[in-house]
């Protein structure tokens, strides 16, 4: 059986039980026999994996790393992902260079399979790198399948963080918060940025963002995520925007059945009903 986690309340409350709780929560999820039976297959059989084919042909390690990269969704997209898989990471312009979605970068970059003579899932170290990332992901999912906020707040943390530490110029970080799904819907739904927002020149989003940025936190750098106080701020502003939207969303929908009510009344009355 899997670890259903425990998220007692919505909102920004929610988010700091789930904070004091993680370890404990995380821990469990972890030991529970469903992640204990894909780690213990991984340990065995991951150091056999020398290609993208030998990858993709295994369905059940083919999950775990997608899982450990937030691709899950991708499984049965195998010969795309072989052709992730396939492409080097260390050549400008390749097929996975110029994706737009930089989960699919990281996944080939984790595997190397095309940036040398020897892939990097032959490295000591590789299985435990690989399934400390598909624990994280897979108790993200589980926290996701009780609240989607939560999973996304707990995505930003880890992210952000590795985004912010990062040596690239603070526009290339803008950049990626761009092409990285969970990080761009973060920041629209904590500015309550409107849906049109993505139709925008992308260095026109960009400067949008960051002038947001700058107005909570009085800097428009990514950097600065690397302050845990500084990456809470922003995880509030995002829990309570989303918690407004929700509001707004129930408001309209009582709205419109409020009004189809009276307009059915008035109807019945005309009939005489």
């Amino acid at each position: 059986m899997s670890y259903q986690p425990i998220i007692p309340v919505d909102g920004y409350v929610g988010w700091r039980f789930l904070q004091r709780t993680l370890p404990a929560q995380s821990a469990a999820h972890a030991n529970s026999p469903v992640a204990q039976r894909d780690e213990a297959y991984t340990r065995a059989n991951i150091g056999a994996v020398t290609s993208a084919t030998d990858l993709v042909s295994d369905r059940r390690l083919l999950r775990v790393a997608l899982t450990a990269f937030g691709l899950a969704d991708d499984l049965p997209n195998r010969a795309f992902i072989e052709k992730v898989l396939e492409s080097s990471t260390t050549e400008q312009g390749s097929m996975v260079d110029r994706l737009t979605d930089k989960r699919y970068f990281k996944l080939a970059q984790a595997f190397g399979f095309a940036d040398g003579p020897v892939p990097r899932s032959q490295s000591p170290d590789f299985a435990e790198s690989l399934i400390k990332r598909f624990q994280d992901r897979s108790f993200e999912e589980a926290v996701g399948s009780q609240n989607e906020s939560m999973r996304m707040a707990l995505a930003l943390e880890r992210d952000l963080t590795e985004l912010a530490g990062q040596p690239s110029t603070e526009a290339t970080k803008w950049y990626t918060v761009l092409g990285t799904p969970n990080l761009r819907a973060v920041f629209e739904t904590a500015f309550l940025l409107p849906g049109s927002f993505g139709v925008l020149d992308v260095d026109k989003q960009v400067q949008i963002l960051r002038d947001r940025t700058e107005r909570l936190t009085g800097q428009d750098t990514i950097s600065q995520f690397a302050d845990p106080g500084v990456l809470d701020s922003l995880n509030q502003r995002f829990l309570l925007s989303e918690q407004v939207e929700q509001i707004q969303a129930t408001s309209t929908q009582s709205s419109a059945l409020s009004l189809l009510q009276n307009g059915q009344a008035s109807l019945n009355r005309l009939l005489g009903r």
